[in-house]
């Protein structure tokens, strides 16, 4: 890592957890573990609602509501963009311009919010940048 702000979408997340994610499975807790470590790992708000009803709900193999509930409690360790109605409305304008959906485009407002220079998402596209940000799928 160097020393900059990483966004992480909520499939990210969601693959640390997910013990039949064979290789994305691996790969997500090498990251969750280096943004641990480096202190430089950002979220929202958002991002912390889907995961708790992805990996409740979602998987093959869901965890139990508290569980969860103690995951969030530690992720909100992080830095944690609270989505307010002044992110909405760059989501809006990001979803107009770039045709992501409004989720997606709530992802990116966030993470411009927080101050990320990287998004670790397998839903946008990949080597995009939006506004400073880089776009990367760690899957690929």
């Amino acid at each position: 890592m160097n020393g900059d702000k990483v966004f992480v979408d909520t499939n990210v997340i969601v693959y640390a957890y997910d013990l039949d994610a064979g290789r994305k499975h691996q790969i997500a807790i090498d990251i969750m573990k280096d943004l641990w470590r480096s202190g430089l790992g950002l979220l929202s708000t958002q991002t912390l609602q889907e995961f708790f009803v992805t990996v409740t709900k979602k998987i093959s193999a869901p965890v139990d509501a508290p569980f969860a509930r103690e995951t969030i409690k530690r992720l909100s360790k992080w830095d944690t963009v609270i989505i307010n109605v002044d992110t909405i409305i760059e989501a809006t304008e990001l979803h107009e311009r770039y045709k992501y959906s409004f989720w997606d485009s709530l992802v990116v407002a966030a993470a411009l919010a927080g101050g990320a220079k990287t998004i670790f998402s397998e839903d946008l596209s990949d080597k995009q940048t939006i506004k400073g940000v880089a776009i990367r799928n760690p899957f690929k």
